[in-house]
């Protein structure tokens, strides 16, 4: 088994001999979606940041129909230098790098850039994915994964960025209490003090201000920003909430984002009414 192999769970055979071609071409096939075809728009540019030269090979190789525009780097430095000289819609970063780890890229990207990220985890590295999420990544997959999994992930990640463009018909910001939220610079703001988030965080709190007062279950914000249906040890909401109720605690105090056991989350201002489940 290749050292791909133990990273993507259906790239399991050595690609000679036209086995790989094969297996991508069925496999392309079954994940075609309907209105995401690639032909006749732009592909999409992703960074895929993995020290895995034959994973990063593979992966390329079965997105590019998908719609995808690859380039891949093989350690965080590179990654870096790469970031602060283009554009990208998407990283996908590899927690396990060599000399700069993927946790550490990606502390010094959310320094400068909003750009989504997708980690690539161990299986079983619960601390790993809830560090990566604290440090502000979108989402994570772990490894080994199946390629068509990957490319859920990524639209889904991918639509929640284009969901938070300005749109036509739709308000600019929303506001609940001292807490505004602008969809142009996909910022929160209280008392004149931006607050900046990430593409999940800011799709969360969106969610939450529209019902201000009302128990948002965890299944239902799964749904409606991650794009999935709620499994029982994911704890991502979990964490993005508990990154916005930091962020939040410095410019606005009287407001609070709180966990009604049980049943979910509720976006509450001081002086309202109690919460309805």
């Amino acid at each position: 088994m290749t050292t791909a192999a133990k990273g993507c769970q259906v790239l399991s055979m050595q690609p000679r001999d036209g086995v790989f071609s094969r297996k991508m071409s069925r496999m392309q096939s079954n994940t075609e979606v309907a209105g995401e075809s690639a032909q006749g728009t732009a592909p999409m540019s992703v960074l895929l940041i993995d020290d895995d030269r034959e994973l990063c090979r593979m992966l390329a190789e079965y997105l590019a129909p998908e719609g995808f525009k690859i380039s891949a780097v093989h350690d965080g430095d590179e990654g870096l230098y790469l970031l602060g000289r283009h554009h990208f819609d998407l990283i996908v970063l590899d927690v396990m790098l060599p000399r700069l780890s993927g946790l550490d890229v990606l502390r010094q990207l959310r320094q400068k850039l909003t750009t989504p990220v997708l980690m690539l985890t161990a299986r079983g590295e619960e601390v790993d994915r809830v560090v990566g999420l604290e440090l502000g990544a979108d989402d994570y997959l772990p490894k080994p994964f199946n390629p068509r999994e990957l490319v859920a992930r990524m639209r889904a990640i991918l639509r929640r960025s284009l969901m938070l463009e300005p749109q036509a018909g739709r308000r600019d910001h929303i506001d609940a209490g001292p807490v505004s939220l602008h969809f142009s610079s996909r910022t929160a703001s209280a008392r004149g003090q931006t607050v900046n988030l990430t593409g999940v965080e800011f799709r969360v709190l969106e969610v939450l201000m529209q019902q201000v007062g009302v128990v948002v279950s965890r299944e239902q914000l799964t749904r409606q920003v991650l794009s999935r249906r709620l499994t029982p040890y994911d704890r991502s909401i979990d964490t993005h909430i508990s990154n916005i109720r930091r962020k939040l605690a410095v410019v606005a105090d009287e407001v609070s984002i709180i966990n009604v056991r049980r049943s979910g989350y509720v976006f509450t201002v001081a002086d309202t009414p109690a919460p309805v489940a």
